[in-house]
């Protein structure tokens, strides 16, 4: 790293001094993160405890709400403390830090997502060959992928920023990305841009087309089978569908927000923090209501260990097998007695 960007301190001008409306926005931000993280938290505990939800679908939606946790803490943390003191800074080092754990947040949801349609487009259009194809040892394969691709190349990336020379010490945002800090430079960076461009391709529009190809596919798959067949199929990509769309939609709102758009502070924070906060609010929320098997182990859970007692009406309980045997054989040598009157 340059010996030049040591010690450096970074600034953001985009929160304004502490006041009422930085507190009301504080208070906000903190309850959409701590929901975010208890429902995610939900999501993961329920996966790992049902062992019939040990399948790829929901151990690539395990780790997209893994990457989602990642993200909120990349970013939220900082945005709080920013907006209730008097100097919002932070140091070169840990805005570079941020920027990569922010990216990589953004990278690696996308590789989730992208794999996550592949086992979707596998389960409707190769029914039969599924349990071949999406074997223990592939879900293992793909998961070191979704991992290793996004940290060796943005660590690179991050490498070339951290680099640069430091001449400029404001950032106008509410945290730092890649692009707000390679503006901080005295130079232009040629490689910087490549490289930008390349990652964008690679870890963006890739995974984008993929996800699209595989619902087109499976869109001609369903156009060919029956009535009922297509709403199965409709029922089972709908949640991931749905998470689909709305981290792409965050996505390309924060890029063309971040570069084009000037707007009050308030509005600022609130857009920021639904950026990073929305997608991984929402998985939990979609596939707890979308997906059978997810709602089922909730109300199991409920039923089981947070309110044994509260579904409880012992007139309406079947009868234990044994005293029910018992009953009926003593019925049945009552009603066998001569002086038994029968109706």
């Amino acid at each position: 790293m340059n010996l030049t960007v040591l010690n450096i301190k970074i600034y953001f001008t985009a929160y304004g001094p502490p006041g009422t409306l930085n507190y009301g926005l504080f208070f906000l931000t903190f309850l959409l993160f701590f929901i975010t993280i208890i429902a995610n938290l939900i999501l993961m505990l329920i996966i790992c405890l049902e062992s019939s939800l040990h399948k790829p679908m929901y151990i690539f939606l395990f780790n997209l709400a893994v990457n989602g946790l990642v993200g909120c803490f990349s970013v939220c943390p900082m945005i709080m403390d920013n907006l209730l003191k008097d100097i919002k800074d932070i140091s070169h080092e840990a805005c570079i830090l941020q920027v990569f754990f922010s990216s990589f947040y953004g990278a690696c949801a996308y590789f989730i997502l992208a794999v996550m349609a592949y086992d979707r487009y596998v389960s409707i259009c190769k029914p039969l060959q599924y349990h071949s194809i999406m074997t223990p040892s592939k879900v293992k394969m793909l998961l070191a992928l979704i991992y290793f691709i996004p940290i060796t190349s943005l660590s690179f990336q991050i490498y070339i920023t951290a680099s640069l020379p430091v001449c400029r010490y404001n950032i106008n945002k509410l945290f730092c990305d890649n692009l707000a800090v390679v503006k901080l430079s005295c130079v232009e960076s040629a490689l910087s841009n490549v490289y930008g461009i390349f990652i964008i391709t690679s870890q963006v529009v890739l995974p984008f087309v993929l996800i699209v190809l595989s619902y087109v596919k499976i869109l001609l798959v369903c156009l060919k089978t029956s009535k009922e067949s297509r709403k199965k199929a409709l029922n089972t990509c709908t949640p991931h569908l749905i998470i689909f769309i709305n981290f792409s939609a965050a996505i390309l709102f924060s890029v063309v927000y971040n570069r084009y758009s000037t707007v009050t502070r308030g509005v600022n924070v609130l857009i920021s923090i639904l950026s990073i906060l929305l997608p991984p609010l929402l998985h939990p929320i979609v596939y707890g209501i979308r997906t059978k098997e997810i709602s089922t182990c909730i109300t199991k859970i409920m039923r089981t260990h947070v309110f044994p007692n509260s579904f409880d009406f012992p007139h309406l309980k079947p009868e234990p097998k044994i005293i029910f045997l018992v009953r009926k054989a003593a019925e049945a040598e009552i009603s066998a007695r001569p002086d038994c009157i029968h109706f």
